[in-house]
């Protein structure tokens, strides 16, 4: 360790990160809770609005009305795909093909641009988690080299002596574990919630694909 840096400031520094990153987790913690209700709600409002409609006329009008939400806005995206293969006359190379495998393909580009809004941030909780207690044990084990060399020039080695300097350097490793473990939760928490709303947007694409492809007996 440099002479010139106190080993204070850098068990201070260590102590400031992990509040840093204390309040990211649960900043991050209430935005996924809040975002996780919401796509909840406009989903379960959209798919009930959707599956009552008369036919898929009335269907194409509800993602206007109600235009957020996840299945929604992949209603949308499948919806604003036919409506420009029949406009262009199917004509575009990106047209060629199966009409059902391209709405599919469509339809699961949506799909994944909607499941990495809901996993954004987790990557950050599962780093927090990972790495908070080494910052911990960072900040612990400068203390304990500061007090050791603080103990042998004193030339006490009493348990008053040794004890204080000692317990105080603990507290970094504490507060690293105290920090990791809602980071750590909250990850395993919403990673299993994200996977769950995946499931339910891949079983809503291919109930809108098959309905598109069998309303009628064609593509819609």
């Amino acid at each position: 360790m440099p002479h010139h840096i106190h080993p204070a400031v850098i068990v201070d520094g260590t102590l400031y990160t992990l509040l840093a990153f204390s309040i990211a987790t649960w900043s991050l913690i209430v935005f996924k809770i809040w975002q996780f209700a919401r796509n909840g709600y406009q989903n379960r409002r959209f798919s009930n609005a959707f599956w009552e409609a008369s036919d898929l006329e009335s269907a194409k009008a509800i993602p206007i009305m109600a235009v957020r939400g996840p299945q929604a806005r992949i209603a949308q995206r499948g919806f604003g795909w036919l409506s420009e293969m029949r406009s262009t006359s199917a004509q575009a190379l990106k047209f060629r093909g199966s009409p059902e495998e391209l709405l599919g393909q469509t339809l699961r580009i949506q799909t994944q641009e909607e499941q990495c809004a809901l996993e954004s941030g987790l990557t950050l909780l599962a780093s927090i988690g990972s790495t908070a207690p080494f910052v911990g044990l960072f900040g612990t084990v400068l203390g304990i080299m500061h007090a050791l060399h603080e103990i042998s020039q004193s030339g006490s080695a009493s348990l008053d002596v040794v004890a204080g300097p000692i317990g105080d350097a603990l507290i970094a490793t504490a507060v690293g574990i105290a920090v990791a473990v809602p980071a750590v939760l909250a990850y395993n928490f919403f990673g299993r919630r994200a996977k769950q709303h995946r499931q339910a947007l891949d079983h809503f694409a291919g109930s809108f694909l098959h309905l598109v492809f069998n309303a009628d007996g064609n593509q819609g």
